[in-house]
């Protein structure tokens, strides 16, 4: 499975912004697709997770009721759509791929390249 994520940059605290990452590969739609975050210093972070059959979808409390994950099966692509971004959302943000939900990052063995998100004040 091969993941690219694209969409990131620069925007101002308060502002939206949407990333995508497609998805290709054997088998793919058996997965779920997580996002993933890392800012500098710091661990990679989980922020939210959809599975691709069921579409159930969970996220990190630092970004719910702000974030959004969908995906386009026609696409085959996952989409974070973020609003209300905040400074602290400031980050290299990741999809990847999981044989299940899951909020570890341990449990995802398919990573796209990071897209950067950088929020200003």
């Amino acid at each position: 499975v091969q993941l690219q994520a694209s969409g990131g940059g620069l925007v101002q605290a308060g502002d939206s912004l949407g990333l995508s990452c497609a998805v290709s590969g054997p088998s793919f739609r058996n997965h779920a697709v997580g996002w993933f975050r890392q800012a500098p210093g710091k661990d990679r972070e989980f922020v939210g997770v959809i599975s691709w059959i069921s579409a159930i979808k969970t996220y990190a409390d630092s970004v719910k009721g702000r974030f959004t994950i969908s995906r386009d099966n026609a696409k085959n692509t996952v989409y974070l759509q973020m609003t209300s971004l905040k400074p602290e959302d400031t980050a290299a943000y990741y999809c990847a791929t999981a044989h299940f939900l899951s909020s570890a990052p341990g449990d995802y063995d398919n990573w796209g390249q990071g897209t950067l998100v950088t929020v200003s004040s």
